[in-house]
C-alpha cells in the first residue's frame, strides 16, 4: 500500500529554551501553534539568536511520511516551497529517503516553524507559512491521488476549508483511506464547526491528544473516544507519557507509552501516526499498530527535532518485530 501526505511544507527551526520566560515575553501559549507574519517571525529569531539552534525539514504530514518511508512504504507527498535555501533543504530530505514530491513552486519564501523547546521537552511552534499557504485546492490532482491507498492530511491545513474538502472529495470518489490528524488544539478550537461538519462520513481515522480531543468533543479519555467514534469508524487518542488508546466502535484497545528519556516532543504525534499506519498496512492488530506508534515516538522524542538518528532508527528495526 502507499501512502500520500498532504500538508504544510515547512523547515523546522528547533530553539532549545532555558526556561518559559521567552514565551511569556513574546506571548506565544506554552505549546501552542500560533500563526505569525514574516516580520514577527524574523522578530523571534534576532530574540533567540543566543539560544542552540538546529535546523531540520518538518511540518505534520511531512514528519509522518518520511517515518513510513524510512519503514519502506511507498509514499508521496503533495505541499508548496519557495525556490531557495530552504526549500532546497526540505525537497533534499525527502528524495534521500525516497518520497515522491508532487510540489508547486512559489516566489514566496518558504514556509519554516521556529519551534521553541521547553525543559521538559514541551515545544510551542511560531509557524511563519510563507509558500506552504499557497498550496490551494487546484493542486489536487486526481491522478496523483489514485496512485495511492491512504491519504495522511494534518489539521493545520485548516486554514483553507475548500483545499481540505477538495482532498477529501477527491480521495474518497478514489476509494482513497482518509486520515486526519487534528495537529493541535488551538487550531482545533478555531475550526470546530467546520471539522464537525468535515469528520462525519468522511474521516476514516482520526488521530487526536488529549488537548485536541477535548477541544473537539469537550469530553476527556474514554468519553472522548466514544464521541471521535460517532464521527469516524477509527478513533485514536495519544495520551502522551501514558500512552494511547484506539477504539474501533466495539472496544477500547490500550496501548502503553515506550519508556524514554523525552528530550523534545516535537514530532512525537507525527511519528506515532507514522508507526500506527505502517501497522495498519502490514495487517496488525490494533493494539500492534498502537505499539509500533509508541515504538517511533518514544524515540523521537530522545532527540531536539522531528528527525530520527541513524543510531536510534538502527534500534527501531531492531525491536519492529520483537515488542512485547
Amino acid at each position: 500500500m502507499k501512502v500520500l501526505g498532504i500538508g504544510n511544507a515547512l523547515v523546522d527551526i528547533m530553539i532549545t529554551l532555558p526556561d518559559d520566560d521567552f514565551l511569556v515575553q513574546h506571548q506565544l501559549p506554552r505549546g501552542s501553534m500560533q500563526l505569525v507574519d514574516k516580520d514577527r517571525s524574523d522578530r523571534i529569531m534576532k530574540s533567540v539568536s543566543g539560544f542552540p539552534t538546529t535546523i531540520a525539514s518538518g511540518g505534520s504530514a511531512a514528519n509522518t511520511i518520511n517515518g513510513l518511508a524510512r519503514l519502506g512504504v511507498e509514499t508521496g507527498f503533495i505541499g508548496s516551497l519557495g525556490k531557495d535555501e530552504l526549500g532546497n533543504h526540505f525537497i533534499n530530505d525527502f528524495l534521500k529517503n525516497e518520497v515522491i514530491p508532487h510540489i508547486s513552486y512559489s516566489e514566496s519564501h518558504s514556509g519554516k516553524a521556529i519551534a521553541m523547546v521547553s525543559p521538559d521537552g514541551e515545544r510551542t511552534f511560531a509557524t511563519y507559512l510563507g509558500a506552504a499557504i499557497e498550496l490551494n485546492a487546484s493542486h489536487i490532482d486526481e491522478a496523483v491521488m489514485s496512485e495511492y491507498n491512504i491519504v495522511h492530511i494534518e489539521g493545520y491545513l485548516l486554514q483553507n476549508y475548500a483545499l481540505i474538502e477538495e482532498a477529501i472529495t477527491k480521495a474518497m470518489g478514489k476509494g482513497v483511506i482518509v486520515s486526519l490528524d487534528l495537529a493541535s488544539y488551538n487550531v482545533v478550537e478555531q475550526h470546530i464547526d467546520f471539522l464537525k461538519r468535515l469528520i462525519p462520513g468522511r474521516v476514516d481515522i482520526l488521530f487526536a491528544n488529549e488537548e485536541e480531543a477535548l477541544a473537539l468533543t469537550g469530553a476527556t479519555e474514554e468519553e472522548a473516544l466514544k464521541s471521535m467514534a460517532k464521527m469516524v469508524p477509527l478513533s485514536v487518542l495519544k495520551t502522551g507519557a501514558r500512552g494511547s488508546m484506539i477504539f474501533d466502535r466495539k472496544e477500547i484497545t490500550y496501548v502503553n507509552a515506550l519508556p524514554s528519556e523525552c528530550k523534545d516532543t516535537t514530532g512525537a504525534g507525527d511519528l506515532y501516526a507514522a508507526g500506527f499506519l505502517y501497522g495498519m498496512i502490514m495487517g496488525e492488530s490494533l493494539a500492534e499498530c498502537g505499539r509500533y506508534g509508541s515504538l517511533l515516538s518514544g524515540h523521537v522524542i530522545r532527540e531536539i527535532g522531528a528527525k530520527i538518528s541513524e543510531s536510534n532508527w538502527k534500534n527501531i528495526f531492531n525491536q519492529l518485530y520483537h515488542i512485547e
